[in-house]
């Protein structure tokens, strides 16, 4: 990943997340897509990829234009492990899902934070997005309480 990161640990998950990125409680990333005014970039966090497995289809609701807001259901995902809706993290107007992801939905799980993003919103994050280190610290909140119930630590690793 050539965007500066700060590396996350904890016992077995380990993951590093792009340090300018937004991020929501529900595993999502927001980032302003390079060179297009006003246009973010919404995509899974490493977290979400590794609970969900590879993926191999996704759909949208949402058309060029329509509004979108927080908590919408805006599309689906489709992996081994899980099928999963897809909820906006952002108030705008959607632009489009990542067209690569019809020749490639893998790069989702291997690339999530630059080529592997889901869809793209002209408009701004959801009133409670996080920075990196208020994600991490929710994120490893979210990780001890699995391990204390003894579920899911061993589905986050690699």
């Amino acid at each position: 990943m050539s965007l500066p990161t700060v590396r996350f640990k904890h016992a077995r998950f380990s993951a590093r997340f792009p340090e300018s990125y937004s991020y929501s409680r529900s595993h999502y990333w927001m980032a302003p897509a390079e060179g297009q005014e006003g246009i973010w970039r919404v995509g899974f966090t490493k977290f979400a990829t590794r609970m969900l497995g590879e993926l191999v289809d996704c759909e949208w609701k949402k058309q060029l234009g329509e509004a979108v807001e927080p908590g919408q259901n805006i599309g689906w995902v489709e992996g081994f492990k899980a099928a999963s809706d897809v909820y906006c993290v952002m108030n705008g107007s959607f632009v489009e899902g990542n067209p690569y992801l019809k020749q490639d939905a893998c790069v989702v799980r291997s690339d999530p934070y630059e080529v592997g993003w889901l869809y793209a919103v002209k408009g701004q994050p959801e009133a409670d997005h996080l920075d990196v280190h208020g994600y991490i610290e929710y994120l490893s909140g979210i990780i001890h309480k699995m391990a204390e119930e003894g579920h899911g630590e061993e589905s986050a690793e690699e």
